[in-house]
């Protein structure tokens, strides 16, 4: 919300010395938040200045331009030599001059300058360049404002261009700040400053005609119970004439306020819901066709509104409709077959309330922000519209030649209640932790409004009736804020929480950040992606296979060419490393965990119907949300590409392959607490031969392998990739909750390796397994040392060495008792897979 603060001193005493910067200062210190401070840049001499005379001069280039003798005024050195290039002014017209050391927006400093055969001594400005607006027409004549000031008058002052507005950021549930009474309000509340409402009004000013011109709301299905327009005012404006011209401090007001102008009706209406915070929609009373009729749409029914575009309505769409069809998206954008223009003669005025959930909707709906829908669904004060409405009236009288027809004009409204709001004394203190007394808690409410006094059903408690412009005021903890906010935060003693004893990560918590930081510290870096991919990357990631499975698809994706949520984390991950080998990072080792989405075949999701935002959902509704969504479960997935050892002096380059991508994957099971077992195996993306399945007690949780080179190559990687991914939830389901602290032997170890030869399809892993099932609790670790397949070795079998190492936790270890359990692991191999000793 832009703030010009010569309008916001109309309703509230600003200090005379205060800058931008105090002001903001005082609206933050209530809770809002400070975005810029906006002015129009310019620097004088910018005077008023008279066309004397011209003498028009064709050039080489084909343009014609005007050598003008401009009177400037005494004080500013008489007439002056300036070449102009419109066309749109004529001697005798009064323009603004920019004088050599003006500096106009831009910046762009003028200075006098040899343009065209002559020294211009200043430059006559247009609209655009003081400012005032995007387009460029021509000069801007001082006549066409209604201004007849004296030459060598300043410019800036006239046209209200020595303004400036401050900006803050309005919160959704503070609406009444979208408008000058509001922040005027607030800025009160902060300084103590005195404030004049101006919808503070004279009742009888606002007697409304009851007939003359007939209005109805029709709403067969209001959203949530409530109907769609709440009350609908409209008045009569007659012999209007849109070509006046808007006054200049208003459309100085306006263009600081973010606002263009748009000629003197629709600049009114803008006006007043800047001023009031009620939007106003004016209509030319003679397109009309019989009377308002406030509906929902038809099925079929289509609207083009105000930008051209025709838009296909929805059945919850609530619209303006006369007998012709509709008119206008109620509280979003009017129609453009009655739209006021500079034909128009007649005007009907609408100040209305509409429902704010409806109106929200239909913006979204139809992708159609505006400065009305922003209002409307945040809460308009329903107290407001018929002093809006009479406030347009007066406007239009006074600066558009109108006349107010009293005898024509409708209204439809309900009582404004609002429900009062227990608050026990003594609960603001214990909420907020400041010892407020019951006066600060009373004074504080009513200098927001709102109507304070002792409950009668509930002894040591007031009842608060909040007011009208403040439908956020629901609960007893919204009026607290309230008493914090008005009170002053900085009463507010900065005291750190103590935890309860016993509390901290759950199981799952703890030992995903476990495996995090084991993965941390051996050299990988995290790096988070969005959840979005396409159809294509979940086939060919998602699945062993690459075959098609299901995929959620968003009906609003941020990226329409990755709609799909993912099945797998390594499309985001190939992402990330071509991001960073474009940058020149070549040796990269990722990692990432975050949730994938495995919608089951056949299930359809998000058919749940979705509770109200303001009443708490129970454990059936919850279920059944649960019910509603595709499974969840979250993966952890690395990438390993580059080199593993970069080259140096002395030092061959080491690149990444799969021995490291299986290395990381036990790193990931330790900090788990689960083994692993890595076999064999295919997949869609992966190459060949190179490809491992990861199980945890025979369950298949996860893979591993290296990117075949097409795939590689399509994701702009070069050279070899590793990757590899686990369902981190079902590792950490295996691992249990339980810790089991073995104890530490003393003993020594006895070290011993074993070679056995083998059919060479037969898994290294399946053979690591029968030995530890073999060799018994003396086995406390072994690893394969090699694997060789040639001379001495019989065709189609390769000989497995693994170093193993043994220790018992009562004694030392002989060799014998070794040699002995090293020989019924032998044994296990032997009778499960053939195995014999290698001579």
């Amino acid at each position: 919300m832009r703030v010009p603060l010569s309008w916001l001193r109309e309703y509230v005493d600003v200090a005379p010395g205060a800058t931008p910067e105090d002001v903001l200062a005082s609206l933050v210190s209530v809770g809002f938040e400070e975005e810029d401070v906006h002015g129009f840049g310019l620097v004088g001499p910018i005077v008023v200045g008279q066309v004397v005379e011209f003498v028009e001069e064709p050039q080489s280039n084909g343009k014609t331009i005007r050598w003008c003798q401009v009177d400037v005024g005494p004080a500013h050195g008489g007439v002056r030599g300036i070449v102009c290039g419109a066309r749109n002014f004529f001697a005798g017209d009064k323009v603004v001059v920019t004088l050599p050391g003006a500096v106009l927006p831009g910046p762009f400093p003028i200075a006098a300058r040899k343009t065209y055969g002559h020294v211009s001594d200043g430059m006559i400005a247009s609209a655009k360049e003081l400012g005032l607006g995007e387009e460029h027409g021509g000069i801007l004549r001082l006549v066409e404002l209604g201004l007849d000031p004296e030459v060598g008058a300043d410019a800036i002052a006239l046209l209200g261009l020595d303004d400036v507005a401050v900006e803050i950021n309005v919160t959704p549930d503070r609406g009444y700040a979208l408008s000058l009474r509001g922040v005027a309000r607030e800025y009160a509340h902060a300084t103590g400053a005195v404030f004049r409402d101006p919808a503070d009004r004279p009742f009888e000013e606002l007697q409304q005609p009851v007939g003359g011109f007939p209005v109805a709301v029709v709403d067969d299905a209001p959203v949530r119970g409530r109907v769609g327009a709440s009350e609908f005012v409209v008045r009569v404006v007659r012999d209007v004439d849109p070509t006046k011209p808007t006054p200049a401090w208003m459309v100085a007001r306006l263009t600081l306020a973010g606002i263009r102008s748009l000629g003197i009706l629709i600049d009114i209406t803008n006006y007043v819901m800047l001023e009031l915070g009620n939007p106003i929609h004016g209509y030319d009373l003679d397109t009309l066709s019989g009377g308002i009729t406030v509906r929902r749409a038809r099925a079929g029914e289509k609207l083009t509104t105000l930008d051209g575009k025709e838009r296909a309505l929805h059945t919850e769409d609530l619209l303006i409709t006369d007998e012709s069809g509709p008119i206008g998206l109620a509280g979003v954008m009017g129609g453009g077959t009655t739209e006021m223009t500079s034909s128009t003669r007649n005007v009907l005025i609408e100040a209305a309330i509409f429902d704010t959930v409806t109106i929200a909707r239909t913006a979204r709906r139809h992708k159609l922000p505006s400065e009305a829908s922003k209002r409307f669904e945040r809460g308009v004060d329903p107290l407001v519209p018929f002093v809006a409405a009479r406030r347009v009236a007066d406007l239009m009288v006074e600066y558009a030649g109108g006349t107010l027809d009293t005898e024509t004009g409708g209204a439809l409204f309900t009582e404004v209640f609002v429900e009062g709001i227990d608050l026990p004394r003594g609960f603001a203190s214990g909420l907020i932790g400041v010892d407020y007394t019951d006066a600060e808690v009373v004074g504080a409410l009513e200098t927001i409004g709102a109507e304070v006094t002792e409950s009668e059903a509930v002894p040591g408690t007031w009842l608060v009736i909040p007011p009208s412009w403040r439908p956020d005021l629901t609960d007893k903890w919204t009026l607290v804020e309230e008493v914090a906010r008005i009170t002053g935060y900085d009463r507010i003693p900065s005291v750190l929480p103590v935890p309860p004893s016993g509390r901290g990560f759950t199981t799952a918590q703890a030992a995903r950040r476990r495996v995090a930081n084991a993965l941390a510290a051996a050299g990988f870096v995290e790096t988070p992606s969005f959840g979005f991919t396409t159809q294509e990357q979940n086939d060919l990631h998602g699945s062993a296979s690459g075959e098609s499975l299901p995929s959620v698809k968003l009906a609003n994706p941020l990226d329409g060419q990755a709609p799909y949520l993912r099945r797998s984390l390594i499309p985001g991950l190939l992402q990330v490393a071509h991001r960073n080998l474009s940058r020149g990072l070549t040796d990269l080792a990722l990692f990432e965990t975050g949730t994938v989405f495995l919608p089951a075949p056949g299930v359809r999701y998000g058919t749940a119907t979705v509770p109200p935002a303001a009443v708490r959902p129970d454990a059936a509704t919850l279920a059944a949300l649960d019910a509603a969504l595709p499974p969840q479960p979250r993966h952890i997935a690395v990438l390993l590409t580059g080199q593993r050892v970069a080259k140096q002096p002395g030092v061959a380059a080491e690149p990444f392959d799969v021995a490291d991508g299986i290395d990381a994957l036990r790193t990931i099971a330790g900090a788990a607490g689960v083994q692993i077992e890595v076999a064999q195996g295919a997949r869609a993306a992966l190459h060949p031969g190179r490809t491992g399945v990861v199980s945890v007690g025979g369950a298949e949780v996860g893979y591993v392998g290296e990117l075949l080179p097409a795939v590689a190559e399509a994701a702009d990687l070069p050279g070899r990739v590793i990757v590899a991914e686990l369902d981190l939830d079902r590792l950490i389901d295996a691992a249990g909750t339980r810790v089991v602290a073995e104890t530490l032997s003393g003993y020594p170890a006895a070290t011993q390796d074993v070679s056995l030869v083998l059919g060479a399809d037969v898994p290294a892993g399946a053979v690591r397994s029968a030995l530890v099932d073999g060799a018994g609790p003396l086995l406390e670790a072994l690893r394969l040392v090699d694997d060789y397949r040639g001379a001495g070795v019989p065709e189609g079998a390769k000989s497995l060495t693994f170093a193993l190492r043994f220790r018992a936790a009562d004694r030392t270890l002989t060799a014998a008792e070794a040699t002995e359990a090293k020989l019924a692991g032998v044994a296990v191999a032997a009778e499960r897979f053939g195995a014999t000793l290698r001579e």
